[in-house]
């Protein structure tokens, strides 16, 4: 699978907005969409004084932010909506949900990693369990009822407990529960739409797909 190798401050810039690509870095001054917020290039700067975005270009940056956010190849992304388009119920809603659902993204929701390209790494390196058992697989789809923990053998790394630490800050997920001190967390249910904290316009997404 192909890997993004450039800078991620670029595809923030590029999609005008945080991405939190690197953590706790998106929310200083040394943010580059805070210092720098155009696009990045040669004709970045000229860009924001073009005429008005088609209704294809918003429906191509929209799905291209939110892959990004995710972190998924373009093949990952389209295998996912593929699966979302046929299950009961709003197509945009249930690619988000999940997307949402991805053990990566749990562990990052969970506050287990700074960003979800680290959550990818502790679960491929078998820092996770789900339900006990060490799993390697970022893209493994965690269902309400499944309990998700770090290794006993990983609770001492370090970038788990500065995440953690940073994490207790923030407003956790209201549909995963955690527990801190055995770095343990459960999905309680299904996420809704409301409760998935993405500002995204996914029916643009589902429009630029079904062309």
């Amino acid at each position: 699978m192909s890997r993004y190798v450039e800078a991620n401050c670029k595809l923030c810039r590029r999609e005008g907005t945080k991405l939190f690509l690197k953590g706790s870095r998106c929310l200083t001054e040394k943010c580059a969409v805070e210092k720098r917020s155009y696009a990045p290039g040669q004709h970045g700067q000229a860009s924001g004084r073009r005429r008005k975005a088609s209704q294809y270009a918003r429906q191509l940056r929209e799905k291209q932010k939110v892959k990004r956010i995710y972190g998924l190849s373009e093949q990952q992304f389209r295998n996912t909506f593929q699966r979302a388009l046929g299950e009961a119920g709003r197509t945009g809603e249930n690619l988000l949900v999940a997307l949402e659902s991805r053990l990566d993204n749990i562990v990052y929701r969970m506050g287990l990693a700074p960003s979800r390209k680290a959550a990818r790494q502790l679960v491929r390196h078998r820092h996770v369990e789900v339900n006990g058992r060490p799993v390697d697989v970022p893209s493994f789809p965690v269902a309400p009822g499944d309990e998700v923990r770090v290794g006993k053998a990983s609770r001492e790394l370090d970038v788990i407990a500065v995440s953690l630490e940073l994490a207790s800050k923030g407003q956790p997920v209201s549909w995963v529960s955690v527990d801190r001190s055995t770095m343990t967390g459960k999905v309680l249910e299904r996420p809704t739409r409301d409760a998935i904290p993405i500002a995204a316009e996914e029916q643009l997404i589902v429009e630029l797909y079904s062309k």
